[in-house]
């Protein structure tokens, strides 16, 4: 198994297997696994028609589900080969049910599985972003009528021209929010960074919201499957009322104008921040999507 570093030029090669997999987990899109991997130190390899990811940057090594077509047994072998060779236990990270249902025909009582909750994805049927439909979604209307009358606005696409000045608002939302800066939200900030700095190549997709002719806002994402859209990074100023909700709403209107067929936004995990978690239930996912560490026995 000839394990490479994730590159752009691995992105054709990558992205072909996404597609066939069509999966709504964000594990599954070129541009998180790019982004992430100054973290993560991803090497992969192709085993006939599945991907083989190695995650070695936290630690401790673990594998990602070997997405793709046909028999999962090959990619398997090879993976198991490799942590026998090194001395390891087969770990595989992010198993979706799916993915779960597929090794427990193939390879019964041969796994355990713990369900991971600070990574399950959070799944919102996008007309819901866009309207804040519904009672449950009632303060996240008034949030955005609040920032609507108090400020000249309008959201636009986020082009290459606009990323240095994103990257100067993310600087100041950092300043600001220095107080409660956890290690994860710092790594995020690289991740944001890298992912600019090579926006275009990626294909990535973006909004920025200006109020009063500054910046209060961007959200960043890709298209994940068929049917869903997964939003990567949104930030916004918590000092504006109203601007985070806004974002959302806009991004959403944003991704279903490019892309009438979306139903849904993937807006990722929330990392067992309880002020994410509070944030991300608090906008109604229709779904979380499960994800457990696999680990052979």
């Amino acid at each position: 198994m000839e394990l490479k570093p994730v590159s752009l030029s691995s992105k054709n090669d990558i992205e072909k297997i996404f597609r066939t997999e069509n999966s709504s987990s964000a594990d599954y899109c070129f541009g998180n696994i790019y982004m992430w991997d100054k973290l993560y130190e991803q090497k992969f390899c192709i085993i006939e028609d599945r991907l083989v990811m190695l995650i070695g940057g936290m630690g401790e090594e673990y594998f990602s589900f070997p997405v793709g077509s046909g028999d999962i047994a090959p990619a398997f072998d090879e993976m198991r080969a490799y942590c026998t060779e090194n001395g390891l236990t087969l770990k595989l990270c992010g198993v979706t049910d799916k993915h779960r249902a597929l090794m427990e025909s193939a390879f019964p009582d041969e796994f355990s599985y713990t369900p991971e909750r600070e990574y399950f994805d959070y799944l919102y049927p996008i007309d819901k972003l866009i309207s804040y439909s519904g009672k449950h979604l009632h303060a996240k209307k008034n949030h955005c009528n609040k920032f609507e009358s108090e400020n000249e606005w309008r959201f636009v696409s986020l082009t290459p021209e606009l990323i240095p000045a994103c990257e100067k608002m993310l600087e100041k939302w950092s300043e600001k929010e220095a107080e409660r800066l956890s290690q994860s939200i710092i790594n995020e900030h690289d991740a944001i960074l890298r992912g600019f700095s090579d926006y275009v190549n990626l294909g990535l997709e973006g909004g920025v919201l200006l109020a009063n002719g500054s910046i209060a806002g961007f959200a960043i994402g890709e298209r994940l499957s068929e049917t869903c859209f997964c939003e990567h990074f949104e930030k916004a100023f918590t000092d504006i009322p109203g601007a985070y909700p806004v974002v959302c709403r806009e991004f959403a209107k944003m991704i279903k104008t490019k892309h009438p067929e979306i139903c849904y936004v993937n807006r990722e995990d929330d990392l067992g921040s309880p002020s994410l978690r509070q944030s991300k239930l608090s906008y109604q996912p229709e779904l979380l999507l499960t994800k457990y560490t696999a680990v052979e026995l």
